[in-house]
């Protein structure tokens, strides 16, 4: 099967042009602009005028809770979101249950996948202190990487021991990607804090107990011993501006921001509360702002979501007690799209940014750009306002932070494999999702 693209404006590996696409079952055919008629002929048309087409949009930070975890999300639900906001690959995290830390873990993951996700997928294998000895055994050409937490895990993945980091630095064939939060400095400010509230410390505080100086540490640390040896390091959900002080254009060190820490500062703790209890927390607006600023000067490498669900009824009870995490992923793309039209990046850098460096940094095959003979994964967006309402939310908590909101932005359509898996608000009933390729 066929189907032209026409009338679009494509925005593409820095260059926003129009023109048309035509899509021969899973692949991309042809590239045109405006002045070439397609060559041959289709089946389907879809008119993209007055759209942007863009590669569609790799999140290579999500937690879909599945296994184990599933009264909160599952695969189905959440490709089910990430279809609905333009995402056309997800990379999930390992703290679901049982944790993604063995081999055969790893395989009951994609085996789920195979059977419920909407759109592609793939899973990072998680670090512990004692299993670096299956790190040769990963398929290099099945996994984007290692996930590795240095504070804030569940279960037994907080890699604490600093011979065990150094073996993983030393010997990880994979991309590396951590959570930097030093443990030490923010069990010292709860203490602190329950000193001055017996019962739990105010959600407002979270920013001072997964402090600035936390993340610091951390961070130093892990840029420190991938400079050692030699490691590919990319780490996860940046929250302060002083961490960006460790990271430059052009070396094997690079940082991820989530759209949640880019949208929301301290002062939103007032009137959203736990909705927006992340770790790392959220914290200031000059911390925000220069992580928006280093979108376009290079210190700021990728931007996913770090989309974790929870009932609503898991957000209550401070800091402390409240659990950590938010559904983003639907509305990351509109998100981002607004704030190009702020002038924050231009959308060719937001592109970049959410399509083609995710594909560059863990070697994606033949997806995140828009080229002949790469797979059709497309995303189509409308310049038409969108006020988010608990109706569209697709995720199966049922809730989200930005509520609310309006967006300069709506989702058009999402092809996925060359399929239209979502299209004027419903997603199809086809699940097409297929295991992504590497290296």
């Amino acid at each position: 099967m066929r189907t032209l693209i026409e009338n679009a404006t494509i925005v593409n590996e820095n260059k926003a042009f129009s023109g048309s696409i035509i899509i021969e079952d899973d692949y991309i055919l042809q590239i045109n602009n405006n002045k070439q008629q397609p060559g041959v002929p289709v089946d389907k048309t879809i008119d993209a005028s007055g759209c942007l087409v863009i590669p569609g949009v790799i999140d290579t930070h999500v937690h879909f809770r599945e296994p184990g975890l599933t009264a909160k999300a599952d695969m189905e639900s959440e490709s089910r979101a990430a279809a609905a906001g333009g995402v056309t690959t997800y990379f999930d995290m390992p703290n679901t249950v049982p944790q993604t830390t063995t081999l055969e873990a790893l395989d009951e993951k994609f085996a789920i996948a195979s059977r419920n996700s909407y759109v592609n997928y793939s899973f990072f294998f998680g670090a512990t202190n004692d299993n670096q000895t299956l790190f040769d055994h990963l398929d290099t050409h099945r996994i984007p990487g290692i996930k590795l937490f240095m504070g804030s895990s569940t279960g037994n993945m907080l890699v604490d021991r600093r011979e065990a980091l150094e073996q993983i630095f030393r010997t990880a064939r994979l991309p590396l990607m951590a959570h930097c939060e030093d443990t030490s400095i923010i069990d010292r400010n709860m203490e602190q804090a329950r000193l001055s509230d017996q019962r739990f410390p105010d959600i407002s505080l979270h920013p001072e107990i997964r402090s600035a100086e936390s993340c610091y540490q951390s961070t130093s640390l892990a840029v420190s011993l991938a400079r050692q040896y030699d490691a590919r390091l990319h780490v996860a959900h940046l929250t302060t501006a002083r961490e960006l002080e460790l990271f430059s254009t052009g070396t094997k060190i690079t940082a991820e921001v989530v759209v949640g820490h880019l949208l929301f500062c301290n002062e939103d703790y007032s009137r959203l509360g736990a909705r927006i209890k992340v770790n790392p927390a959220i914290k200031t607006m000059s911390d925000r702002d220069a992580l928006r600023h280093a979108l376009t000067d290079g210190r700021i490498y990728t931007v996913a979501t770090d989309h974790a669900p929870h009932l609503s009824c898991d957000k209550e009870g401070g800091c402390d007690k409240a659990a950590s995490g938010m559904p983003m992923i639907q509305f990351s793309l509109p998100a981002m799209l607004t704030l190009t039209d702020a002038g924050i990046l231009t959308r060719e850098r937001m592109v970049e940014l959410m399509c083609h460096n995710p594909a560059r940094l863990f070697g994606v095959r033949d997806r995140g750009f828009i080229r002949e003979g790469y797979k059709a994964d497309i995303t189509i967006v409308r310049h038409t306002p969108m006020t988010v309402t608990a109706d569209m939310i697709e995720s199966k908590c049922g809730w989200s932070p930005v509520e609310g909101m309006t967006f300069g932005w709506t989702v058009a359509a999402t092809i996925c494999n060359g399929h239209t898996v979502y299209e004027n608000g419903r997603v199809d009933s086809c699940r097409v999702g297929r295991a992504v390729d590497f290296r």
